[in-house]
């Protein structure tokens, strides 16, 4: 077999479902507010054949876990107001993504591996930032590459002074790649380190150790070995203590996602996926509660992982990563919904008027975070409002997110004729990795517009409205209609993949730029174009020859 399509032609396809049950790399411990995290990465664990996982290093098999374990702490365990993540091992934190498992993968899957990596890191800001549960990282041996990409998404690094363990970013000089998860621009943006420093941090690979890290702002302290335990468990009782998260709160369990799989469809109870292969297209239909949901508190945490939001959620996350990892060739997604809009619009009352409860927290943050994964998916996004459909408050963030909205126009069967609802949430509740709600981002944060648009809510727009509002593309009557989708979709399938996903990424987050937009967009575009070079993945590029006891051959030409 090539090697270099080893990845994608291995057996099965990428499950990303799991429990701790099935963990093999991870261990998870609980002491009051605080969990710890401990790796202990399976070197025979590897989610593809190839490869060894040494040194604690990862590939997606880890990271989906670590997804896993991050929602078990966020759901089940809402006492935990710190996470320690730190290493099983012997003088070894991590040493990031496993090099091998790199060299023998396909360009594809190695940009997915990332861009999963980097979503798995943003949600652990993400939680810090609106969930109240923070994270320390205790660097308790060398801490290289990727492995420092991870503690650098925690809010407190701790590593240990014991004049060999160390903090590295080493792609530049080993790999002739970049820190692409997240690596260059967290030590800019979050931690402010100088840039000439951080240009001898980037460019050197055997790391900076003990006080002189802590002096160049990449790590917040280095205790002795003798003092490290006791400095971490001080330091991490400390983040606890600015925490909301309820000391007694209970649990809601994660049960297992449910789905059934076709050659050509995805079914689960709230979203349903049915792929066209011809037109290199997938519709994605996402339901309204099929019942009344709960609206008050006490019911509400008592449904639990059945409560409408968290369960669609829950199934359009599983979605995403299941059509983005195995339907490499299926580039447009088609959102359509259906349903009683009254049913989402109470679930977003409910949503909003217990939004300081920590589950109702927690479950807006994973819808948060579920749709600021479908904006940094390379797909093209089309949302069709139908008959039927239920384009409403939380729901109406699909048509919202999409390149494109197309809405059919009935004047003359007014009662047939589809609505699209606006509700509170659309507002700033569910913001995109910059920040701005898909709304903001649609009209420039012109103060007009929103306006407008905010004096609609709760109101069912026809699309003669909707359209004048500007919050559809196109308002196609009912002659046109079949037409127009039919050419909007052929088009699609003829244009080239790699300068849609360019087009589309710019185009989503134009004006307002974060940390989170420049990982997405600038760096792993540059990313991308690095994994493609001869110098990185030629017969004689850098990743290729890594562990062989060659030397890297580079094209010495900028380009």
């Amino acid at each position: 077999m090539n090697a270099a399509v080893l990845a994608d032609q291995a057996p099965g396809k990428v499950d990303y479902r799991t429990d701790p049950s099935q963990y093999r790399h991870w261990k998870l411990s609980f002491d009051g507010p605080v969990a710890t995290l401990g790796m202990d990465i399976a070197e025979d664990g590897g989610l593809r054949p190839g490869y060894k996982l040494k040194l604690n290093s990862y590939d997606l098999g880890v990271d989906i876990e670590l997804h896993d374990a991050l929602n078990r702490i966020r759901f089940e365990h809402p006492e935990v107001r710190t996470v320690v993540v730190t290493s099983m091992k012997e003088r070894i934190f991590c040493s990031g993504a496993n090099i091998f498992m790199l060299g023998l993968s396909s360009h594809a899957w190695k940009v997915n591996f990332c861009k999963f990596t980097n979503e798995t890191r943003n949600g652990i800001e993400d939680s810090s930032r609106h969930s109240g549960l923070k994270f320390l990282a205790a660097i308790n041996g060398a801490c290289a590459g990727g492995g420092y990409e991870l503690a650098l998404a925690c809010d407190d690094l701790v590593l240990i002074d014991d004049k060999s363990s160390s903090v590295s970013l080493p792609e530049v000089p080993l790999l002739g790649v970049l820190p692409g998860t997240g690596g260059l621009t967290r030590v800019t943006d979050k931690r402010h380190v100088r840039h000439d420093l951080a240009d001898i941090f980037c460019t050197t690979s055997e790391g900076v150790r003990g006080q002189r890290a802590v002096e160049w702002r990449l790590v917040d302290c280095a205790p002795k070995p003798s003092q490290f335990a006791q400095v971490v468990q001080e330091r991490a009782r400390r983040l606890a203590e600015g925490s909301d998260r309820p000391a007694d709160g209970k649990g809601i369990a994660l049960v297992r996602i449910e789905r059934t799989e076709e050659a050509d469809a995805v079914r689960y109870r709230h979203v349903e996926i049915r792929i066209d292969r011809a037109n290199r297209s997938a519709v994605f239909t996402v339901k309204a509660p099929d019942a009344a949901q709960p609206e008050d508190l006490d019911g509400i945490v008592a449904a639990g992982a059945a409560w409408w939001p968290m369960a669609m959620a829950r199934e359009l996350d599983d979605a995403i990563l299941h059509m983005r990892t195995n339907e490499l060739d299926i580039g447009t997604w088609i959102f359509k919904t259906e349903g009683d809009a009254g049913r989402v619009l109470a679930c977003d009352a409910a949503l909003r008027r217990h939004a300081g409860h920590w589950f109702v927290r927690e479950v807006t943050g994973l819808l948060r975070r579920t749709l600021a994964r479908l904006d940094v998916s390379s797909r093209t996004l089309f949302a069709l409002v139908e008959p039927g459909s239920c384009f409403a408050g939380t729901l109406a963030e699909l048509a919202f997110a999409a390149d494109r909205t197309y809405m059919l126009a009935l004047p003359d069967e007014p009662e047939r004729a589809p609505r699209l609802t606006l509700s509170e949430l659309n507002f700033g509740s569910y913001p995109m990795v910059n920040g701005q709600s898909r709304l903001a981002r649609r009209f420039y944060e012109e103060t007009e517009p929103l306006e407008a648009a905010r004096a609609q809510v709760g109101k069912a727009l026809d699309a003669d409205a909707a359209y004048g509002l500007g919050l559809v593309t196109a308002a196609p009557d009912d002659i046109d209609w079949n037409d127009e989708i039919r050419l909007a979709i052929e088009e699609r399938a003829a244009m080239s993949p790699d300068a849609l996903t360019g087009l589309e990424a710019n185009l989503r987050f134009a004006g307002k730029e974060t940390m989170e937009t420049r990982v997405f967009g600038r760096l792993s575009a540059w990313q991308n174009w690095i994994f493609n070079r001869p110098n990185a993945v030629g017969e004689k590029g850098a990743l290729k020859v890594y562990g062989k006891g060659e030397k890297a051959a580079f094209d010495l030409n900028r380009v």
